[in-house]
């Protein structure tokens, strides 16, 4: 059992399209005790595809096209071998439903501002303290560090998503979002307002 914050989260295998390297099969489940815990062997391939999607949940995210807002489907990036339904559970183990969303009309991207909130050392890219980028949604920045946004994405994803970063003095931002070249630049991302 893990102390944390953080509400646990159960994946469940929703498709099977091939042969998976560790034996998920059809209406297998797996429990993380929180989006910082995976169970021991858990495939690092899954997890890589799953972390943005575990970590907007574990702060209150809501994806309203799906049947339950706070759940969302993630593929294998194994070729598509396996799709996962990932569900946060409420504090009392029950699977935390929120209904679809009726009047959903489509993708609305929200701005997102990235900004430089530390510097640590020289970056390839040549970011400095204070540089800030526009996001809209999930869409890359043209010349953008790929290091940089690969680290940004779960940060992005879950603000596009309505994630809200209780620790933080402002929880529509999150300041700690680190390069990982020697931790050289330090991000804050923010949802500006609508």
């Amino acid at each position: 059992m893990v102390n944390t914050p953080f509400p646990k989260l159960k994946l469940t295998v929703t498709k099977v399209e091939g042969r998976c390297y560790h034996d998920y099969d059809m209406g297998d489940v797996i429990m993380l005790e929180d989006f910082t815990h995976p169970p021991e062997h858990f495939c690092l391939g899954l997890a890589h595809a799953l972390f943005p999607v575990v970590y907007s949940l574990s702060f209150a995210a809501c994806f309203p096209f799906m049947e339950n807002q706070r759940s969302l489907h993630v593929t294998c990036p194994d070729g598509g071998k396996l799709e996962f339904l990932a569900e946060v559970l409420s504090y009392d183990g029950n699977t935390a439903v929120i209904p679809q969303d009726q009047n959903y009309a489509g993708p609305r991207p929200k701005k997102l501002l990235v900004e430089v909130v530390q510097e640590r050392g020289n970056c390839t890219y040549g970011y400095k303290l204070g540089d800030q980028f526009e996001f809209e949604g999930l869409k890359c920045k043209e010349g953008f560090c790929g290091a940089a946004y690969h680290l940004l994405f779960p940060a992005l994803f879950g603000l596009n998503f309505g994630a809200k970063f209780f620790f933080m003095q402002n929880p529509d931002s999150i300041d700690t979002v680190t390069c990982p070249d020697k931790g050289k630049i330090v991000f804050k991302v923010t949802r500006e307002e609508e």
